[in-house]
């Protein structure tokens, strides 16, 4: 939608995260003013490596904080809201639960409550995930399954899904949530995650811990797709509001068949050992996005062959250079 963004002023809640850079890029780069939420500065976050962190307005604060949230929302007289912020690594929430359900959970229902509240913001698009489903056997994943996680990260997930559609139903808040899988791409520093270890292993040229059996099937997107739909998601807000939304590659791989993407991509074999210390994994997981192609015109782009050879280079020069 050519212009749409144009002269619109968005709040990125998490926009210094590896997603979040990558919706406030895009966003700036179709004409919108961002207002960039974030805890901390991360020099080596793609949101400054990049330089946008001149481009945008960078405001400091913590989710948690209402009278925080509320105030950046009407301060800088937001049109839309990209909710991002959250407690996004699965180990963290297992060791530190309260933080990670304040985060994912209050910090959801205090963007809410302020878009509620303001009489400008007319799209809040809120990052949920595929483990927002929980455990299910059935696969794929369509957006009708009931949500049920049942581990702290799961759960603030499944929570704050909710959270959002109630707030659709309920005050007909213009918003829409949207569920995806393993999103990877320049920008990624949770070297825990698969990939951006998988990639520290082949630069640093050591051998790659997989806390799993290596087995574990997922679907991985490529992060310039993920954020296309964010801004699609918003741009048709008008017929997805209270609604969710799956987003797709298509492509399933098991942790070592991504290893060895990765090692192909950087022309090394990366050497592994696992540990098999994770518990209570699911097996296999898988969206459709059919719903995200018929009612929006969404579609993955990025094959992930291509994509790690478009990511790789940003690790090589800015964090393993």
């Amino acid at each position: 939608m050519d212009g749409f963004w144009k002269g619109k002023t968005v709040l990125v809640t998490g926009a210094t995260g590896m997603v979040g850079s990558h919706v406030a890029g895009m966003l700036l780069d179709r004409g919108a003013s961002v207002v960039a939420l974030a805890r901390s500065r991360d020099p080596k976050s793609y949101f400054f490596t990049e330089g946008l962190d001149s481009k945008a307005v960078l405001a400091y604060g913590d989710l948690k904080d209402f009278d925080r949230v509320s105030n950046v929302v009407s301060r800088y007289e937001v049109d839309a809201i990209m909710h991002l912020g959250a407690q996004p690594i699965v180990p963290v929430a297992l060791s530190e639960p309260l933080e990670t359900l304040r985060s994912n959970v209050d910090g959801t229902f205090n963007v809410l409550e302020a878009a509620r509240r303001s009489e400008k913001v007319k799209a809040v698009v809120v990052a949920s995930s595929d483990k927002a489903y929980g455990k299910s056997a059935v696969l794929p994943y369509v957006e009708g399954m009931p949500l049920s996680g049942d581990e702290p990260y799961e759960v603030s997930k499944s929570c704050s899904d909710l959270i959002s559609i109630a707030y659709g139903k309920t005050y007909g808040l213009p918003v829409a949530v949207t569920r995806f899988g393993n999103i990877y791409g320049p920008g990624d520093l949770n070297f825990n995650r698969i990939v951006p270890g998988a990639i520290r292993a082949a630069l640093t040229n050591t051998a790659l811990e997989i806390r799993s059996d290596g087995k574990m099937i997922r679907e991985y997107l490529h992060v310039d797709d993920a954020a296309e739909g964010y801004l699609r998601l918003a741009e048709k807000m008008d017929s997805a509001k209270g609604e969710a939304f799956n987003f797709s590659s298509g492509e399933s791989l098991s942790v070592l068949e991504v290893v060895k993407k990765v090692g192909e991509a950087a022309g090394k074999k990366i050497g592994t050992r696992i540990l098999s210390t994770a518990r209570n994994e699911i097996p296999e997981q898988r969206l459709s996005s059919e719903k995200a192609a018929k009612a929006l015109g969404w579609k993955a782009r990025i094959g992930m062959a291509e994509g790690l050879k478009a990511t790789l280079p940003w690790y090589r020069k800015l964090v393993f250079g």
